[in-house]
């Protein structure tokens, strides 16, 4: 992903993930990896060990800046998508990849779509995946010592790249609690972008990028 705007953050590259950072809020900007078919059959325990990033330039988050906040310690990158290497999923705990979340929305909705994003990669050999928090205000709830932003919503992007048939299908979800069909979080990636400044799938060739991005997937794959 590339952000639109002078806001960009520190990019970091971790083995089974890349991420930009930003300082300010303490949380990623956007979280992008592939995962493949392979990569979902991987035997690692979770560590369930939240670690501060030790590559993070300036302000960081802590694991206790959570702590009876109401909030949980929400994955970007899902460790479950790291199962294929110790590296990849001891920096899956890295705080920098991780968000204030509604607890029931982190166990509930957004599961679930990581649990079809791991069922995709699986069919069609392997997904890209880009995801992190929306901030609609400029002065967002903090928590912790540290001060970390709480979202007010979460995007996630998906391309399938399907020879065939590519498809990039856009969720959105408000960071509250809620129980509904993954459906009704589907929004076009082009919507996604506009509310994120961020370009998603700058890669693919124009024409493909432009037409799927401006496509709202009806059902989902």
């Amino acid at each position: 992903p590339m952000m639109q705007s002078s806001t960009g953050g520190q990019i970091l590259k971790r083995k089974g993930y890349t991420l930009s950072y930003n300082a300010d809020y303490k949380t990623p900007q956007w979280v992008a990896w592939e995962l493949t078919k392979k990569e979902t059959q991987g035997k690692e325990e979770r560590t369930d060990k939240f670690l501060p990033d030790p590559d993070v330039r300036g302000a960081k988050a802590y694991t206790g800046d959570y702590t009876k906040s109401g909030y949980d310690r929400g994955h970007m990158a899902p460790a479950a998508d790291m199962k294929w290497s110790k590296q990849a999923m001891e920096e899956s705990f890295y705080m920098s990849n991780i968000c204030p979340q509604n607890p029931n929305l982190n166990r509930g909705d957004w599961n679930d779509l990581e649990e079809m994003s791991r069922q995709w990669a699986k069919k069609y050999g392997a997904v890209y995946i880009a995801c992190g928090p929306i901030y609609d205000t400029k002065r967002p709830k903090r928590i912790g010592n540290n001060k970390v932003a709480v979202p007010n919503a979460f995007y996630k992007v998906i391309l399938i790249n399907d020879k065939k048939n590519p498809q990039a299908i856009g969720f959105i979800f408000p960071n509250s609690a809620g129980h509904k069909p993954l459906k009704k979080y589907m929004v076009t990636v082009d919507s996604v972008e506009k509310r994120t400044n961020i370009d998603f799938f700058p890669a693919l060739p124009d024409e493909i990028e432009n037409r799927i991005e401006a496509e709202l997937v009806q059902e989902l794959p």
